[in-house]
């Protein structure tokens, strides 16, 4: 069993505890897992029954697994799962927080306001979820009342996102909104401070590109926030032209 297994294992152990017994989240211990290693001399490597290797692994076998996943309790009052959706060789890939009401009602990720406005952003710069963008989120189960996703829910959904990331290799990440931002790059910096500016995300074996920017919801709410989301989009665009002509 890898770390992360166990780490994703002793996250949903510790939530569910608190639940049955109290209702409210308490302080989770923090320990240090080790992947563990085989006993054995053969170079092959025995993965869990639930998991494929690189060499079959698929976006479709990650959505199935998504959609049977129990692995925090938001597997428990989800409707649907929303695993992502769009372009299977995307030159971004969109990650956003979480599902809302109208994603866990259909199973598809950034369908209500917010993502119709995603889907306006993203085809001014001439993109589109339909033609060369991949569209997931953090979390794949939507936390009750809209709340920011755990800590322990997110690294029970890394796995899954990592999976997505190597095998889409988009030419670039977008993160939209401040939960994504500071999840990917394991930070706390406001996402003020993290947008208009390219930097590294590694994931896997690979690094790409990656760029933040305010999530369509807060552009909702405060119309003082389109002009720097516009720009943001902006930086994006010009970084795709620098590529494809370099």
């Amino acid at each position: 069993m890898t770390a992360v297994e166990k780490k994703s294992i002793a996250c949903f152990l510790d939530i569910t505890s608190d639940f049955l017994s109290s209702g409210y989240k308490t302080k989770v211990n923090d320990c240090s897992f080790t992947d563990d290693v085989s006993s054995t001399a053969s170079s092959e490597i025995s993965l869990p029954q639930d998991r494929v290797s690189c060499n079959t692994d698929s976006i479709e076998q990650i959505a199935d697994e998504i959609r049977l996943c129990k692995n925090c309790p938001l597997g428990m009052t989800r409707k649907n799962a929303a695993p992502g959706e769009g372009s299977l060789q995307p030159l971004v890939m969109v990650i956003g927080e979480g599902p809302g009401a109208e994603e866990d009602a259909q199973g598809r990720p950034f369908v209500g306001r917010a993502g119709q406005l995603l889907d306006k952003m993203l085809e001014a710069i001439n993109l589109s979820r339909n033609s060369n963008c991949f569209i997931a989120n953090v979390v794949k189960c939507r936390p009750p009342n809209n709340r920011d996703p755990y800590p322990e829910e997110t690294a029970a959904c890394a796995h899954f996102l990592e999976r997505q990331i190597t095998i889409l290799k988009p030419r670039f990440i977008l993160a939209a909104g401040r939960v994504a931002a500071q999840t990917l790059l394991k930070t706390t910096e406001s996402i003020g401070k993290l947008r208009g500016k390219f930097t590294e995300l590694t994931a896997g074996n690979i690094t790409l590109p990656f760029i933040a920017t305010y999530h369509p919801a807060a552009l909702l709410r405060n119309e003082d926030l389109k002009r720097p989301a516009w720009e943001d989009l902006k930086l994006l665009r010009s970084m795709l032209d620098k590529d494809k002509t370099g």
